[in-house]
């Protein structure tokens, strides 16, 4: 069982013992994703991700940093989404000290050195190359903006070269200063610990200032793109793509039909795309229908990489498969088999203390309280066929579907 607790100046811990694992996992959640950027500093999120693992106040710079880590055979990462990012630690739990030390020293005391700053624009820029030459990075941010138009949605989070070039050692002090609060972040410590010493720990190391978060984001706005296809010409021996259409929010009543809906179409190597799309048909290598949720809106769709002079066919046989859970619901069977592989997904992915962590920080962050896995198993169980059908004829209409591509076309 988990147990929560908020300390005095608002930080947020979420702290759960695991049986059977001799690590722990420290986890901290910041609402400071690329959605609460604008059009003049898109990518800061993602570059201030980068700039935190650059020194600090004890661990003064990167080597520093990863020694630290590298020293009790730990592993460290940071992440940027839309509407979080997120740092982590996970070591022996004997070293909990030490990955709650690395962690706060970085985000409380971040110097963003100018000469640090300088080096990483290169690094960033070619990470940003490197997604324009993966066309299976680039095609989901393709639909991306094609679904959710000129907004923060629908933006990618690496951002523009002209931030990477020209971002300052005091736009991100300001940016930080406007997020990384304590009412806006949540810590997660998960794995062999006892919570109580747990909530001790963070509230002796997190000390944050009085700051209150002074930045929200802006609601999504409907019906920004009007377009329903979007090509991006490029030289490649395969074409990518990406069918389907907006989805809902994770707040919706149906989203974990929408979910479930998922898995039937493109969940696994027996699901619907992948025998007809793959197996039958022969018109790809990989092909997968996924979910992006988030907190007022969503994204459904299938993507695939295909032989560039089947993209038409390759089309037409996703749209098939769409057609047919409009029409017909789910067999009992079928639904079922989803459902299970949704479960065990969620029960193999929450042994390791790092995935347990961002589940019930994740939550915890976004809406105020924690979401156990029984929760979501349990909400999962009750999606019924005409739950489905019903979400597959209101999201996967033919009107409402749209298509990126990439490739030489």
């Amino acid at each position: 069982m988990h147990k929560t607790k908020t300390l005095d100046n608002g930080l947020r811990v979420v702290a759960k013992k695991l049986e059977g694992t001799q690590a722990v996992t420290v986890l901290i959640l910041c609402g400071a994703g690329s959605r609460y950027e604008e059009q003049g500093n898109r990518g800061i999120s993602h570059f201030l991700e980068h700039m935190f693992f650059k020194g600090a106040k004890k661990y003064g710079n990167a080597k520093a940093v990863s020694e630290a880590i590298d020293g009790i055979g730990g592993e460290s990462n940071a992440f940027t989404g839309k509407e979080y990012a997120g740092y982590y630690v996970k070591v022996a739990s004997p070293h909990l000290e030490t990955a709650a030390d690395v962690l706060s020293d970085m985000l409380l005391n971040a110097k963003f050195d100018s000469a640090d700053i300088e080096r990483e624009r290169g690094v960033i820029l070619e990470e940003y190359n490197m997604y324009q030459d993966t066309p299976m990075y680039q095609i989901g941010w393709d639909f991306e903006h094609l679904v959710f138009g000129d907004q923060p949605m629908g933006w990618d989070q690496i951002g523009t070269k002209k931030l990477i070039r020209e971002v300052t050692h005091d736009d991100f002090v300001k940016y930080k200063g406007e997020l990384y609060t304590a009412d806006n972040c949540v810590v997660a410590v998960v794995g062999n610990i006892d919570a109580d010493e747990a909530f001790s720990l963070i509230e002796g190391k997190f000390k944050f200032g009085a700051e209150k978060k002074g930045r929200i984001f802006e609601p999504f706005t409907e019906g920004l793109s009007d377009r329903a296809e979007n090509l991006h010409k490029k030289k490649t021996e395969q074409a990518h793509l990406v069918c389907g259409a907006q989805g809902i929010s994770e707040n919706d009543d149906d989203h974990f039909a929408m979910q479930v809906l998922s898995v039937v179409l493109g969940g696994g190597m027996s699901s619907r795309m992948f025998q007809s799309v793959r197996e039958e048909k022969g018109l790809c290598y990989y092909v997968r229908t996924n979910t992006d949720d988030y907190t007022d809106c969503g994204i459904i769709s299938t993507s695939a990489g295909v032989d560039i002079k089947r993209v038409d066919e390759a089309l037409a046989a996703i749209k098939e498969e769409y057609a047919g859970v409009r029409e017909k619901d789910v067999p009992k069977a079928e639904l079922q088999k989803a459902k299970e592989y949704m479960k065990g997904k969620i029960v193999l992915r929450l042994e390791d203390s790092e995935e347990m962590a961002h589940l019930l920080s994740k939550y915890y962050l976004l809406y105020g309280e924690v979401r156990t896995a029984e929760e979501v198993i349990k909400a999962i169980d009750a999606v019924k066929a005409e739950d489905l059908r019903r979400v597959a004829k209101e999201l996967l209409a033919e009107d409402r579907l749209k298509t990126a591509v990439i490739g030489p076309c």
